[in-house]
């Protein structure tokens, strides 16, 4: 998919980018920001999920972008508001012009984002600018492994999952049962030790405090921080930084060298919390799992013939960020213009909101095949490149711990689906003959579970 080439100016074009009618502009607030909003964009609202799963609102919001788009056909579109200079991006080639152009002129440290994840780690990368914002990201990626597929702890990590799963199952065999929030539990498990190491397996009080914070941050600019109980926070991930285990990823960020402006403990919570929605996707990859026969059958066929100690998987891999085209953890990808940019089609002014709504481009039948299937198969092959599947967002602000992730989370689907057999016991139908509902319910999602036939 071709890109455009929008230029940076400082004098402004007499020519200004395409403007939504009010009706439009209000379609776009009510019918796709407002639902996608109120199921929080930091922490979901379980029963905003069930509800819009139920109405099936995000099926309606892509239908109401693609009408907008259909009127607004050329370049990027501002939206007529009152107080904000907000733009959404409707043309594929654009969405990749504004991340792989991102952070400058594109940033992701937008207002929104600032005020919303500034409850729980205001000095991170992600929404940090400038200088400051190289030294942050530097350190995470170095802490992450950004370029590597395999982490280089992964001999540690991937038996910590493997444990993990394991008594999950065995609880599940004994109960019958996997419902979402017992996965929960055990994710959190994980996620605990891999950052902090096994004395942490069970420090749930640090896994509700950052919940907690989360929740405020659902209301951005709507609430104020909590400082005493973020400055709790981050002390208690220094303190963990200075006694840090080894083996875990607290103990390679104490090791790494940090350029000034660095703030360690402020880049630890967004490990936390990205690895929340990561469990979402294993989960809802488990209940495809359970009732797609032909696609267990190839994730059995993997684990079956593994040699990599189930580091290399990459079926299993594809099927995570399958789950996660079909059902996006991140649907608005928000970027804030740090100056003016010239587009062909006009200007966009500084200070101006980016929107990419990614659900919008995930599930276009139009471009894609078996766009509202379950397919991992596109993200082995080259079929869909150039296309904006971004679940991960992309460019030089992709997610730094994108590959371990998907080292994490297609190791523990191996480790379930492996010796075991799922079935949905409650929740929704999901049909492999019929297009896959536009939200996926996981909180009302029971498994049944018993051992591989």
């Amino acid at each position: 998919m071709p890109t455009t080439t929008p230029s940076v100016t400082s004098t402004p074009s007499v020519v200004a980018l395409p403007t939504a009618t009010a009706l439009d502009t209000a379609r776009l607030l009510l019918g796709v920001f407002l639902p996608t909003v109120a199921r929080g964009p930091i922490i979901r609202r379980p029963w905003a999920v069930g509800l819009t799963a139920r109405l099936d609102l995000d099926t309606r919001a892509v239908g109401i972008v693609r009408k907008v788009h259909a009127r607004y056909p050329e370049g990027p579109l501002m939206l007529k508001l009152p107080v904000r200079k907000q733009a959404i991006v409707l043309d594929p080639g654009d969405v990749n012009t504004v991340l792989a152009q991102s952070p400058e002129p594109f940033s992701a440290a937008s207002s929104e984002k600032k005020a919303a994840l500034s409850h729980f780690q205001p000095a991170n990368s992600l929404i940090s600018r400038g200088p400051v914002r190289t030294v942050r990201r530097a350190l995470q990626e170095q802490v992450l492994d950004t370029e590597h597929p395999v982490h280089h702890l992964a001999d540690t990590f991937v038996p910590v999952v493997e444990e993990e799963m394991q008594a999950l199952l065995a609880e599940a065999v004994r109960t019958g049962s996997l419902p979402w929030a017992d996965f929960l539990d055990a994710w959190y498990r994980v996620v605990r030790r891999v950052v902090f190491g096994d004395h942490a397996r069970e420090d749930k009080d640090l896994t509700a405090m950052i919940i907690r914070l989360r929740k405020d941050g659902n209301w951005a600019f709507l609430k104020p921080v909590r400082k005493d109980t973020r400055r709790r926070f981050l002390q208690r991930i220094a303190d963990e930084l200075a006694h840090a285990e080894p083996g875990s990823l607290a103990a390679v960020m104490a090791a790494a060298p940090k350029g000034d402006g660095a703030e360690p403990a402020d880049q630890v919570p967004q490990w936390l919390f990205a690895f929340d929605p990561a469990g979402m996707a294993v989960f809802r990859a488990l209940t495809v799992f359970a009732t797609h026969p032909d696609a267990v059958a190839t994730a059995r066929a993997e684990v079956d013939g593994d040699t990599s100690g189930r580091r290399v998987l990459p079926y299993l891999r594809a099927s995570v960020l399958e789950a996660l085209r079909l059902w996006p953890t991140t649907p608005m990808i928000l970027r804030q213009t740090t100056r003016a940019v010239e587009w062909p089609e006009g200007l966009m002014p500084a200070e101006c909101g980016v929107l990419v709504y990614a659900p919008y481009f995930h599930r276009d039948e139009r471009s894609l095949r078996s766009a509202h299937n379950f397919s991992p198969e596109r993200w082995l092959t080259d079929e869909d490149d150039g296309w904006p599947l971004v679940p991960f967002s992309d460019g030089p602000v992709v997610c730094p711990g994108k590959q371990l992730v998907l080292l994490l989370t297609s190791a523990a689907l191996a480790s379930l689906v492996g010796g075991h057999d799922f079935r949905v016991e409650e929740g929704q139908i999901l049909d492999p003959d019929r297009p896959l509902p536009g939200t996926m319910d996981n909180y009302s999602v029971r498994l049944g579970v018993s051992p591989r036939a």
